[in-house]
């Protein structure tokens, strides 16, 4: 197995393949050095879960949807190539005005 290895774990049931496949085609574009391999693993149950290694990058259960594809590409680069620019993607969205 080559590392660091990042699975895409998606509801069959669903029919998220489309949405994992073009998740992982974003995240092999932005690192394509960077990452040993992106795995597509069918589930069930509305199953939409992003891990790189043990760690759960993002639960569409536990988030509540779907990853922002810029939020996403900022948590895979701040664990395999921090201090990486992402160019457009690591924008920061305006911070919300204070009372």
């Amino acid at each position: 197995m080559r590392q660091p290895r990042l699975e895409i774990e998606y509801c069959t049931q669903c029919r998220w393949l489309l949405r994992a496949a073009w998740t992982a085609q974003e995240l092999l574009t932005t690192f394509a050095k960077e990452l040993g391999e992106v795995a597509l693993v069918p589930g069930i149950g509305g199953v939409f879960e992003i891990r790189l290694g043990d760690e759960t990058l993002w639960s569409r259960k536990a988030e509540g949807g779907f990853p922002e594809l810029p939020h996403l590409k900022r948590l895979v680069r701040d664990r395999i190539a921090p201090g990486r620019d992402l160019g457009h993607s690591d924008r920061q969205a305006p911070a919300a005005e204070e009372s």
